[in-house]
This record gives C-alpha cells, structure tokens and sequence, in this order.
C-alpha cells in the first residue's frame, strides 16, 4: 500500500492553452487602425497651423518634412502665441530627441538594409515605434512598422491639407475631439499589455493614468510623452518594496 502510494504521480496542473499566432493580416490590420485613427488628427494640425498664421503651404510642408505630430503642434503653438520662431523651433527639436531614442531601439529588432534605413527613419515616431515593439518576431515588426508609418504619412498629410483649406469652416478643432486622437490610440496600444501579469500591468496601468490624466491639461502629443514617467516610478516603487522587504528579513 505505501509502495503503491509512492509510486503515484502528482496529478500535473492544467496547462494554459498557448497563445493564437500572429498573422500578417493582424498585423496589417492593427497597423492600419493606429495609423489612419492618428493620421486624422491632421486634420487639428492643418487648422492650427493656417492660426498660427503659416500659410497653407507652409503648414503642409511642416507635416511632409517634419513628420513628428508633438514637435508640429509644440511649434504651431509658440507661434501662436506669439515666441520667436527660432524659440518655437528649439521647443519642436527638443520634442524631436526622442525619435532617436526610438531609433536605436527599432535599429536592432528591424535590421533593415542600409539604402533603406535612412528612409525608414523618417517614419520612426511614437505610433510606428508602439505598433512595432509589441510584435513578436522580426517579420511582424517589419510589417507593423512599415504599414503604419505609410498609413499614417499619407493620411497625416492629406487631412493636414484638409484641415489648412477648410481652417476658416472648421473653428475650433478640439470640439471635434480630434486633439484626443493620440491619446486615445495609446491606450489602446496598452490593452494587451494589462492582460499580463505583475510588473508589467503596474507600468500599463500607470502609463494609463498619466496619458489621460495629461490630455486634460497638456497640449496634444504631450500626453503620450508623460506617460513615460511611469517606468521611473515603478522603478522607484520596485526598489523601495525591495529594500523594505530585506529590512524586514
């Protein structure tokens, strides 16, 4: 009786049932989602550039050169209130630094050729890089990036001229929502990531709160830039827990 006891095996726990593979088609469908849904929001950025007195020209090369909503908006709104334009300028290029920081991380996951990188590096922003690090593999990542970077040029741009012709008709954009665009898809980016567990749904969580907390005071494109502040913090709460618990011990 005791052999046969000993014998016996653990009953082994259930496992999970592994996750779906990503296909190209979902990854060409997200991508697609996040790049017209922010592209949309050119249609704020054409209104305030044509009030901050840039013509419509103007207004629209700042969106085919530049490429970078925040620092656009960040420039936009010194004019308008009257800076310097070199002041507005240094404002838009210090907003700019992070597309570096995005690069050096895409750099390694895409692996593009070099004829290829320098064009790759003016779709390197907050959307294209969200879209791209949340893939599981080298293919996906090269999808994702390059739909949405597409996706959101072309569409950026022409609601950017939209909204330049038709400033005088549209008023005030932000009555449209259209300043909560970004926002919004950055949120949704975080959905799969409050499915997971421990840490990492602390940080989505609290990324979470800061981007909506801040699109309440902050201009667009801010927000998003804000909810960068959540890994420090849960650095800082991971480390005061950590020395608290060996104190304790």
């Amino acid at each position: 009786m005791i052999a046969r006891q000993r014998n016996r095996q653990p009953a082994s726990a259930p496992t999970a049932a592994p996750p779906p593979p990503v296909t190209d088609r979902t990854v060409v469908r997200d991508a697609l989602g996040v790049g017209l849904a922010i592209g949309a929001s050119g249609l704020a950025f054409g209104v305030a550039g044509v009030t901050a007195h840039l013509t419509v020209w103007q207004t629209c090369a700042l969106s085919l050169l530049a490429f970078t909503g925040a620092s656009q908006f960040a420039l936009v709104a010194a004019l308008a209130a009257g800076a310097a334009p070199m002041a507005g300028v240094a404002g838009a290029l210090f907003l700019s630094v992070r597309n570096s920081l995005y690069g050096l991380r895409l750099g390694p996951r895409l692996e593009l050729p070099r004829l290829l990188r320098p064009l790759a590096a003016q779709g390197v922003i907050d959307e294209t890089t969200a879209v791209a690090m949340v893939q599981p593999d080298r293919r996906s990542t090269r999808i994702g990036f390059a739909v949405t970077a597409v996706s959101l040029y072309l569409t950026w741009n022409l609601t950017t001229l939209v909204g330049a012709l038709g400033a005088g008709a549209l008023g005030d954009s932000s009555r449209f929502g259209l300043d909560a665009a970004g926002p919004a898809v950055f949120l949704a980016l975080l959905g799969p990531q409050l499915r997971a567990a421990g840490e990492t749904r602390s940080v989505a969580l609290l990324g979470a709160a800061l981007a909506l907390g801040a699109s309440l005071v902050l201009p667009a494109g801010l927000p998003v830039l804000a909810a960068v502040a959540a890994v420090p913090i849960a650095g800082l709460l991971r480390g005061s827990r950590k020395s608290g618990s060996e104190e304790a011990s």
